[in-house]
């Protein structure tokens, strides 16, 4: 079989695809954006687009797919959720320019952690990539970026400590050098590109970095080589693959700052998902803690919320300058708000203008936008003065755009109708020959009439064949000799005369270059803008921050939040604390006291199943957190001491991909818990030693117990239902009891979800066991059990013995003369005489139930 020889257009594709053979390449041919081979058939698979072939290559059809260029967003959109990233190679030349195929190249390249196109992304989710440089296994090198907000930092850390921050950034793409003898890096899940080892050398990092950001070295910033070669090595690998995917460096990164350990209350990865703080343990969005305190106007807002929240400061001048804007706003939050619903996503429109890609609607938004935050009056506070300084300082930029953009401009640039009129002389004198037109073909008409006395004659224009004069069949016959025949159709002639095609090549070349001309307009329009990026990114920030503190504002007026106060000793002091998210999902929530000082150190927390422990735990975490994001907390008075991190052990389960156990999790992230808390952590431990036999699980309950007492010395809640350790504050008057109330009539419980002083009598587990639908003989069974092991305990006797043997048949009725024992109770409390006839009928058939629950025992 002889071999298709390789069409020229075939070449250009192979050539570019060799460039880009681990992205799937869309290919411009026209209107649409053709994939060829392993991409098409991958494509098709993954977008439900046709599958088909064209032409051939070594014998073989050659498969392609293709999706229309003007929607092709949306399957960029499906396929970076699937995590794959794509070329987009576009037509660059003029068609016919050459005797080969139109030019092409490749002028972007999306992958998860580089999206700036409003169709990619989330509205309310900061897309971040991040890169990890591994050179020093002592301490890592982490630098993250946003291409939507400008933001760009670097971090050294622990290996031990990737993963949580990683978790912490929730970055989109993670880059890491390809190199054989890399450390083993535990991740969390998300779309990994590896590059090679080169693009993280600290030098050659330091020389890139220096370049964008025009200066002699990185002291500004806070860094330099020999201390922190690791980042900056991190740092420049990150900021290359930005070049490399948007194909310039966009210039709207504001600087490259240097995070620390200090600056944010620290919450590992077990944390951030045990207190739900953006997202629920099952995975859902709602009900959050970010959910229920987002009352802002925008999607800026929205995130930089997210970030604070993920983000608690430990400067206290910070915190306080939050508060205080806060209190400025409870009166004034809604006008505020009404303002800025009609700010647009600056932002997202600022990283667009950046790369180039924005839009004419970003414009007229951006024009708008600023426009209304420039005439924003705010109440009185060190951090509202500064915002007000800072939101009209886009009024400039807002009256170029005025003056440049029309007050509604067409969607699409090709499309014209975007620059206003009396921008550019040139322009609006195009556009005259295009709109008067209609008076030349008005006049035209009316005099070709005269001097052909043809009544039919017409002179009209469509976008296909442009202008023509107009005949019926019949009087065509008679057109004059300078009419050229255009086109016939079955009930008339169209024709062209020199003076109508000369005014033709005039309007069409007036079209064709007025859009040229606007685009050129346009392009020196997003330089002029490009040049205001540091302002446009300060106004986009500002504004997000005033957002979220009138939400924090609306939030404290509408569910009656209170100022935590900040003291500088050990203390942890919550009057009538309530779930900020619990709260809304019940009718009636009972709010509970907290306290913790240098004194009481541990709460040790018993109390029934569902009775509320870990509910009262996490509220405890959450009012911290809030407090020090700035907000007002749901409690009555709280007072907050020095706190540096915050550490969860709730619920249960398993690492199945890591091969690790319920147990096994539990154990590791108690593990990291006594490693790393210290005397100013907040630690929440919940039913630790559940996983494994009774006596390990009470030993190591305790030890764990004991450990946070006498090392760690952090303020602890620590719930069990290993009632030995109640006896715990006896050997360390650092801890104390306290209990969730439960009301328990007969075999029937009652949660009171308060929290009171000592030990729970009982843990009520067979009670919630009935709740939850045990069938009645597995809980006679139950019961008794419980009884026997009871006695054995108070006699000294072995426990395990009792289920040596198998029980007898009539072993559960056992409990029987109890339930009759009640009933006989309940007779001898009754005095017939007193009570009316309906009340006597009410209390035979509450004791017909009685009995019938005592005959139930027995079945």
């Amino acid at each position: 079989m002889s071999k298709s020889p390789v069409s020229p257009m075939m070449q250009q594709y192979l050539g570019i695809k060799a460039d880009h053979a681990d992205k799937l390449l869309f290919y411009r041919m026209g209107d649409f954006y053709e994939l060829f081979f392993d991409d098409a058939a991958e494509a098709a698979g993954l977008l439900d687009i046709t599958l088909t072939t064209r032409g051939q290559m070594n014998g073989e059809p050659i498969q392609m797919a293709g999706v229309p260029y003007h929607a092709a967003e949306q399957y960029l959109a499906r396929l970076v959720k699937m995590g794959r990233s794509v070329a987009i190679c576009e037509q660059v030349g003029e068609v016919g320019a050459g005797k080969g195929p139109v030019e092409r190249k490749v002028v972007r390249i999306v992958t998860p952690g580089t999206l700036t196109d409003a169709a990619l992304l989330e509205d309310k989710e900061t897309n971040r990539i991040a890169a990890v440089c591994t050179a020093d296994k002592k301490q890592f090198g982490l630098a993250w970026a946003s291409l939507q907000s400008g933001e760009f930092k670097v971090k050294l850390i622990a290996p031990a400590k990737l993963a949580d921050e990683l978790a912490r950034l929730a970055a989109a793409e993670i880059l890491l050098a390809d190199r054989p003898s890399s450390p083993e890096i535990p991740l969390p899940q998300a779309n990994i590109t590896r590059l090679n080892a080169w693009q993280f050398a600290a030098d050659s990092g330091f020389a890139l970095l220096t370049r964008y950001f025009g200066s002699q070295d990185l002291q500004g910033f806070g860094l330099n080589l020999e201390e922190h070669a690791a980042a900056i090595g991190a740092a420049g690998a990150l900021l290359n693959y930005i070049r490399l995917t948007q194909s310039q460096l966009p210039a709207h990164l504001d600087g490259l700052s240097l995070e620390t350990e200090s600056q944010h209350i620290a919450m590992d990865a077990a944390t951030r998902r045990n207190l739900e703080l953006t997202a629920t343990l099952g995975g859902k969005k709602s009900p959050t803690l970010f959910s229920v305190t987002d009352r802002c106007a925008g999607n800026m807002g929205s995130r930089l919320l997210a970030q604070w929240l993920h983000h608690p400061l430990r400067n206290r001048s910070h915190i306080r300058q939050r508060q205080g804007a806060v209190a400025a706003l409870l009166n004034d939050a809604a006008r505020v708000h009404g303002r800025l619903k009609n700010v647009a996503d600056l932002e997202r429109i600022s990283a667009r203008i950046a790369v180039g890609s924005a839009r004419p609607r970003d414009l007229s938004a951006l024009r708008d936008s600023l426009s209304e935050l420039a005439g924003l009056t705010l109440p009185a506070s060190p951090l509202l003065d500064t915002l007000g300084q800072t939101l009209p300082e886009g009024a400039a930029v807002a009256q170029m755009l005025h003056r440049a953009v029309l007050p509604e401009p067409a969607v699409w640039l090709r499309d014209g109708g975007v620059i206003n009129t009396g921008y550019s002389a040139e322009l609006d004198e195009l556009r005259h020959i295009q709109s008067h037109g209609g008076e030349f073909l008005a006049a035209l008409e009316a005099r070709e009439r005269e001097r052909t006395g043809l009544s039919t004659l017409k002179v009209e224009f469509n976008r296909v064949h442009g202008f023509y004069i107009e005949l019926s069949k019949i009087q065509a016959v008679s057109a004059p000799e300078d009419y050229q025949r255009r086109q016939t159709l079955k009930n008339a002639e169209r024709f062209i005369t020199p003076e109508l095609k000369a005014f033709e090549d005039k309007v069409l070349a007036a079209q064709d270059n007025a859009l040229a001309l606007e685009k050129k307009l346009y392009d020196e329009l997003l330089v002029r803008l490009q040049a205001e990026l540091p302002l446009l990114q300060r106004t986009a920030k500002a504004a997000a921050t005033l957002d979220v503190l009138c939400s924090f504002a609306a939030l404290a007026a509408e569910a009656d939040y209170c100022a935590p106060e900040f003291v500088d000793y050990p203390c942890l002091e919550i009057s009538d604390g309530r779930h900020p998210v619990v709260e809304r999902q019940v009718a009636h929530f009972h709010a509970n006291d907290t306290r913790l000082d240098h004194k009481h150190r541990l709460m040790l927390l018993t109390g029934p199943n569902m009775g509320g422990k870990s509910t009262y735990m996490r509220q405890v975490a959450l009012i911290v957190l809030l407090a020090h994001a700035g907000a007002y907390v749901p409690a009555k008075a709280v007072k907050i001491g020095p706190v540096d991190q915050i550490f969860t052990r709730i619920g249960a389960s398993d690492d199945l991909a890591g091969n690790r156990s319920t147990f096994m999790v539990e154990m590791s992230e108690t593990a990291y818990i006594l490693n790393h808390a210290t005397e100013q952590s907040l630690v929440l431990v919940d039913e630790v030693g559940r996983g494994t036999s009774t006596f390990d699980g009470l030993a190591l309950a305790r030890a764990v117990a004991e450990h946070l007492l006498q090392k760690n010395r952090s303020f602890s809640l620590f719930a069990t239902h290993y009632f030995e350790l109640t006896a715990l504050p006896e050997q360390y008057p650092a801890a104390v009891n306290r209990h969730l109330a439960a009301w328990e009539e007969g075999r029937d419980i009652v949660f009171l979800h308060r929290i009171e002083p000592g030990p729970a009598s009982k843990s009520y587990g067979i009670a919630v066991a009935k709740l939850a639908g045990l069938p009645a003989r597995a809980l006679k069974a139950a019961q008794q059990y419980l009884q026997q092991l009871e006695s054995a305990a108070a006699q000294g006797q072995n426990q395990l013995d009792i289920f040596a043997e198998r029980p007898s048949e009539n072993a559960v009725s056992a409990v029987l003369p109890e339930a009759v024992r009640r009933l006989l109770d309940a007779l001898d409390g009754i005095r017939p005489d007193h009570f009316s006839p309906r009340e006597a009928l009410d209390k035979l058939y509450e004791i017909k139930q009685w009995a019938q629950e005592a005959e139930d025992g027995t079945d």
